[in-house]
């Protein structure tokens, strides 16, 4: 891939890497409605644990693959055959624990959506329902987990998901647009 070369000001996590500036200029900090994107967003968040987050970006189309696009249904079929398959799927992060948490999570969303409507209307309700918009000085501004994204991860873990703590949270939070940091100077942070 080639670097990208353009002369705009980003957040700093944001490098010349292709696949972190897409990301970063087209997904993180937008707001995210769609059940299927948010089950994804919460299953790559819990992958990164322990990783680097341009680790897991790398491997997201094979993520996609093995996880049936990551319609929670499916995923929430999985047996335990069909985990011994992916452990040894070269293409993701071949994690006994958080391959078996991507099921467990996918029948915890399903039920969600059961007793709350959506999963979206569920994990909105952490914040209001409306972005948190945050306008950090720098990247040491952003705090690695909030009260909001605690009570999200105590909430989540009752329901019975997994890998799901007060950081993993705040970064899904982030992702999936329920809070926005990008930097002050960050051309992002002026739309």
């Amino acid at each position: 891939m080639r670097a990208v070369t353009d002369t705009k000001t980003r957040c700093g996590w944001a490098t010349s890497e292709p696949i972190y500036v897409r990301y970063h200029d087209e997904e993180w900090g937008v707001p995210v409605h769609d059940e299927r994107l948010l089950f994804e967003m919460l299953t790559l968040e819990g992958a990164q644990a322990g990783l680097s987050w341009i680790t897991v970006l790398r491997k997201r189309e094979t993520y996609r693959a093995a996880f049936a696009g990551f319609d929670p249904k499916k995923v929430a079929r999985f047996d335990a055959r069909k985990v011994d398959a992916l452990m040894k799927n070269e293409g993701i992060v071949r994690n006994r624990l958080k391959i078996e948490s991507t099921v467990t999570n996918a029948r915890a969303f399903l039920a969600v959506q059961r007793a709350h409507g959506s999963f979206d209307a569920y994990v909105w309700s952490f914040v209001g329902g409306k972005p948190r918009r945050n306008r950090p000085a720098t990247l040491k501004d952003v705090p690695p987990f909030t009260a909001e994204s605690d009570a999200m991860s105590k909430a989540l873990k009752k329901l019975g998901f997994r890998f799901v703590g007060g950081a993993i949270c705040y970064a899904f939070m982030q992702a999936c647009g329920l809070v926005d940091d990008h930097v002050r100077t960050c051309f992002r942070a002026r739309r």
